[in-house]
């Protein structure tokens, strides 16, 4: 039986820092799972295809209809432009760190010092500043009311278990030891929690036309996030039917429960 999750109501501080903590708790689980047992690539591919469906859906079930209702074209076109020039410009940026820190460790293998497992900056950077924004949109997704706020920690959730895995995967590969990689997901980790009281704090009580900017710009971001960074990630491995599959019925599963919530 489906608990009734109420609409349009602004939850109270314990439940979207309850709702917070759970994407976070995840990661750092993921984080400890592939330290202990790292997943093949298939694995993960079918992981990402789901959280990029599950993420679809919230935003086609939840935020689209909600922005078009309003009845704010001018609002919209603003805060969607910003979305998209924000989310480039990080991805210009952390390219360019992740650019640098590969130089930096290819003129480091040519030299005859000693090799020490250093922190590779671009890509926690990279891994922070996304964590950062899903926070940021986790806190716009409840200030769209509480049923947005849940589906969308529920989607974020399967998305920072990929992320998790991911990240401390590339830390033991990089000579870290079991211990430092988790906890260094573990610190990522917290930078969810401080976007989403940001979101929440700035946002809490926001109507109107600045609801409307906001809640444009997060659909911006959690398109890009989905077509410019988990599918991207996700075909990095050969295509299967069954990859596909997971996609659409992680779509299919939010659709669902969205309905009948």
């Amino acid at each position: 039986m489906l608990l009734t999750i109420p609409t349009a109501v602004t939850p109270p501080w314990t439940t979207m820092l309850g709702f917070s903590l759970l994407p976070a708790v995840v990661m750092i689980a993921g984080a400890a799972l592939a330290v202990w047992r790292a997943p093949g690539p298939q694995l993960r591919s079918a992981i990402l295809h789901f959280a990029a469906g599950v993420i679809f859906s919230v935003v086609a079930v939840e935020l689209l209809p909600d922005i078009v209702q309003r009845h704010a074209p001018y609002e919209v076109g603003l805060g969607f432009g910003l979305g998209v020039v924000v989310m480039m410009g990080l991805r210009y940026l952390t390219q360019r760190l992740e650019q640098r820190e590969a130089a930096v460790s290819e003129a480091a293998a040519t030299t005859a010092s000693p090799v020490t497992a250093a922190l590779p900056w671009g890509l926690l950077v990279a891994i922070g500043i996304d964590i950062l924004i899903d926070g940021l949109l986790l806190g716009i997704g409840f200030s769209a009311g509480a049923k947005e706020g849940t589906l969308l920690a529920i989607a974020l959730t399967i998305e920072l278990l990929s992320l998790g895995l991911a990240t401390a995967v590339e830390l033991r590969q990089g000579g870290h030891g079991k211990g430092r990689a988790v906890a260094i997901v573990a610190g990522l980790s917290l930078l969810l929690l401080a976007g989403a009281g940001i979101g929440t704090t700035v946002l809490r009580g926001a109507t109107g036309n600045l609801l409307e900017i906001v809640l444009s710009f997060g659909l911006a971001a959690l398109l890009f996030l989905v077509t410019e960074e988990l599918l991207t990630e996700a075909h990095e491995e050969t295509e299967t039917p069954l990859l596909t599959l997971a996609f659409f019925v992680g779509f299919l599963l939010f659709l669902l429960l969205g309905m009948v919530a």
